[in-house]
């Protein structure tokens, strides 16, 4: 079994269509999990989240990554994968990383983004992410690895030590212990629509700007915040 692990606050206008797609894949129902790990949603994420979902429960962990690995932890799978609230999943996606795993030494696998709102500039954003994401991965000097599109064999993943609470860089910096305990695998088939609502509201630049920023603080800081952001 795959469990899907989403993090999730104030998310009633994305879940839905995000868990939409992850309840279209082309494998059996059966064969997966759906697990929605709430922030203190004061919204009606939960309510929309327990129409598809088989977990729904509040995160006890700090962050986005402690989110994260709170699912984990109730995760019943052998391989547990993360994705966004606002994200769109392929029909394949499951049971591509299905695939993907049958391989013993992948602990962990990435791929893709596309934006969902329309633009040039969206495109040639995430256009720039995935050629730093190819390059990493080609290259074998650095894993660009994004939240909303990895996957991980559990106990390797546990053994790593799961994500670090911080603020910003946690699906980064994972990537840089899981490769100590066997092949990161990038999939171009593993395309997520990636909502590029934060850059189109607080700026791509000024996003772009606190996430660096904070990341070279060592992922916390008391200046910027980059998770739970208002977008109303």
């Amino acid at each position: 079994m795959i469990s899907v692990i989403i993090p999730t606050f104030n998310e009633e206008e994305n879940i839905a269509q995000c868990l939409v797609s992850l309840s279209h894949q082309n494998i059996p129902r059966t064969d997966y999990e759906i697990i929605v790990v709430d922030g203190g949603s004061k919204d009606a994420t939960c309510e929309i989240a327990k129409k598809y979902a088989d977990q729904v429960f509040a995160q006890t962990s700090k962050k986005v990554g402690g989110a994260r690995n709170d699912g984990v932890k109730m995760a019943k799978g052998d391989i547990v994968a993360t994705t966004d609230a606002d994200c769109i999943l392929p029909p394949h996606w499951i049971k591509t990383l299905a695939e993907d795993f049958k391989d013993p030494n992948v602990v962990q696998i990435y791929g893709p983004v596309y934006p969902i709102e329309e633009g040039i500039g969206n495109r040639f954003s995430l256009l720039l992410a995935n050629t730093f994401a190819r390059i990493g991965y080609y290259s074998k000097t650095f894993y660009y690895t994004l939240g909303c599109n990895t996957a991980f064999r559990k106990d390797a993943f546990t053994r790593a030590g799961m994500y670090r609470c911080i603020d910003a860089g946690d699906d980064l910096e994972i990537a840089m212990r899981m490769k100590d305990e066997g092949t990161i695998y990038f999939d171009n088939r593993l395309n997520v629509g990636f909502s590029m609502r934060r850059y189109q509201k607080f700026g791509t630049l000024q996003s772009l700007f606190e996430w660096v920023y904070i990341v070279s603080k060592g992922g916390n800081s008391e200046k910027y915040s980059y998770s739970q952001k208002k977008y109303k």
